[in-house]
């Protein structure tokens, strides 16, 4: 993070231990708000290991979609799909069963711990794996 929709929104690199909070910042998108200011967006790299504090509770989507989806998983890493699209959101979070969700279908105000940051990149790749899409700063 961050996707593209939260470059105009304050923003910081994420730390190990950060409490952070899923918000809707108005900008078309949601994120990771700190904890103790949900003005400031929360930035993760790519395979950052978040702990929520429970059930991850998602958007209803598709045409039934009437009810929040439960995805009975406490623990995720960050990832960025969709690259090859300019205009699509890129955040998600990989959760332990195998399943992605775009972080922007995340029901506001769940709480999650940065459990660790991705090891440094030590080949050009793995460098280019880490880089935000879309993100200018």
């Amino acid at each position: 993070m961050c996707d593209f929709s939260l470059q105009s929104v304050r923003s910081r690199p994420a730390k190990v231990g950060d409490k952070l909070v899923t918000r809707d910042f108005g900008t078309g998108t949601r994120g990771f708000a700190a904890a103790n200011d949900i003005g400031m967006a929360v930035c993760l790299l790519p395979g950052t290991e978040l702990a929520f504090a429970g059930e991850v509770s998602c958007l209803p989507a598709g045409l039934l979609g009437w009810k929040t989806k439960i995805i009975n998983q406490q623990t995720a890493i960050f990832r960025q799909v969709n690259k090859e699209k300019l205009a699509a959101h890129h955040d998600a979070l990989e959760f332990p069963d195998g399943r992605i969700m775009l972080l922007t279908l995340l029901c506001e105000g769940q709480a999650a711990t940065v459990l660790q940051l991705p090891a440094q990149p030590k080949t050009e790749a793995e460098a280019r794996e880490q880089e935000r899409v879309g993100f200018l700063g």
